[in-house]
């Protein structure tokens, strides 16, 4: 092959390589610890009130602080891995998070708490969304939302260990404990990923001179092929100026509010739910232990959500496909109000919750990924992701006032139900836009000339 080459293209006509699997494995190691670190706080709440003779609610702030840094952070890596490289942005990141998180453990009270939890959130709001981003560069069209998610399963499934691990840890040795684990396993894995996990093929095309590099590559992808000559080129739209700017371009403005409206509604209801949960639960009769197994089916639902409706997003309309899950999500939090102490209706009434919030979450994160350019998808995804983290922030602290109001549990999770209505609402409304339905007729054509 010589001359100008499509990068993108080439990649879509390639079967999914070991190398390719590779990519997505490191990025869901890396989100895998971004999920055990952000929830680890909700996790050790009870044990932690309890030690520190803490009233209902007090953790709120905590909470928010932990958001509220990964807000700052998302904001601000998306627009700088978008310049500079996805592979040094998650680098950096990892190693901030597992740094902040092992020096949590030095806490003394909630005002140490608090910057140690801002801290660690800097690092987490970095990460994600160039995992996602990286992963969606080294997939191909047919099976990306796919890839995706499934790598993105690796957040979900942190977050449930990190609750198996609190149930068995803390009894035994402390809050602590899940800290120490949970800033050493990154601080191991940075050097592994700067050894193995590559840049962006699609940003170093789109830089024009890396020639030598993507060949390398793409040599790792499908060592077959004969790209001597070729000069790689990325037949997309590169924007240029300031990357914030560039997400409200080309008619993409609705549908960058509305993801921002989706992605607040839902990262409320997730992180509220991932947080108060063990409280609520165990505040309703069951033991600490209890509730903190029981809230891990939310996050054990969302890894099956994941798997289906990756499949369905591929396959279908990925506008229709999540506002379905948003509204049966809103069904299933209510119904978790209702369900009182009661094991047999609690359980499939979190696991199903989670199956929607987060499957439905992972999804929004793999079209977000799909529908903006190489040139802004970090910058897409990191705004994205960065404005649901006000909502992430909203979430937990509103849980607080609740709870430390004394509303009543069904009246807590009925208000709850709300969000994510209208995150229902505002990806149905996206589904009727002309540059979603333009993305949906470009992911068309992208999968047609694949198959050929």
């Amino acid at each position: 092959m010589t001359g100008d080459l499509d990068v993108t293209g080439l990649i879509d006509r390639q079967r999914i390589s070991r190398y390719q699997i590779t990519v997505a494995a490191l990025c869901a190691a890396v989100v895998f610890m971004d999920g055990f670190d952000a929830q680890a706080i909700g996790y050790v709440a009870p044990s932690l009130s309890a030690a520190w003779k803490l009233p209902k609610g007090a953790l709120g702030p905590v909470f928010g602080a932990g958001l509220f840094g990964l807000m700052l952070g998302a904001l601000i890596a998306g627009p700088v891995a978008d310049r500079i490289g996805r592979k040094p942005v998650i680098l950096v990141s990892v190693l901030w998070f597992g740094i902040a998180t092992l020096l949590t453990i030095t806490s003394t009270s909630l005002d140490s708490l608090f910057w140690w939890r801002l801290l660690t959130g800097l690092g987490l709001g970095g990460a994600m969304p160039n995992a996602i981003a990286l992963t969606s560069e080294y997939s191909p069209q047919r099976s990306r939302a796919t890839m995706v998610m499934i790598m993105f399963i690796g957040f979900s499934l942190g977050s449930a260990l990190g609750g198996l691990i609190a149930a068995q840890f803390i009894s035994k040795y402390g809050w602590t404990s899940v800290f120490w684990l949970g800033g050493i396993v990154p601080i191991v894995l940075a050097p592994v990923l700067y050894f193995v996990l590559p840049e962006s093929i699609r940003l170093l095309a789109l830089r024009g001179s890396e020639d030598q590099r993507i060949r390398a590559l793409m040599a790792r992808i499908n060592p077959d092929l004969t790209l001597t000559q070729a000069h790689f080129v990325i037949s997309e739209e590169h924007p240029r100026g300031f990357t914030v700017k560039q997400l409200f371009g080309e008619g993409r403005s609705v549908a960058t509010v509305l993801f921002w409206v989706m992605f607040f509604m839902n990262l409320l209801d997730l992180y509220f739910l991932a947080n108060w949960l063990p409280t609520v639960i165990n505040a309703a009769g069951l033991s600490v232990e209890l509730a903190v197994i029981t809230t891990t089916a939310l996050q054990v639902g969302g890894v099956v959500g994941t798997l289906v409706m990756a499949r369905l997003m591929d396959r279908g309309n990925p506008y229709v496909v999540l506002g379905c899950a948003f509204f049966l999500a809103a069904v299933l939090i209510a119904g978790i109000g209702s369900a009182g102490a009661t094991i047999a209706l609690l359980i499939p009434a979190i696991f199903g919750a989670g199956f929607c919030v987060v499957g439905a979450q992972i999804g929004s994160n793999a079209l977000a990924a799909t529908f903006y350019p190489t040139a802004i998808r970090s910058t897409g995804v990191g705004w994205a992701l960065g404005i649901g983290r006000i909502g992430s922030i909203v979430g937990p602290v509103l849980g607080g006032f609740m709870l430390s109001a004394g509303w009543h549990t069904p009246t807590i999770f009925l208000i709850g139900a709300l969000p994510v209505l209208i995150a229902s609402g505002a990806v149905l409304a996206m589904s009727l836009l002309p540059s979603s339905k333009r993305y949906l007729e470009q992911r068309a054509i992208g999968v047609a000339a694949a198959g050929h």
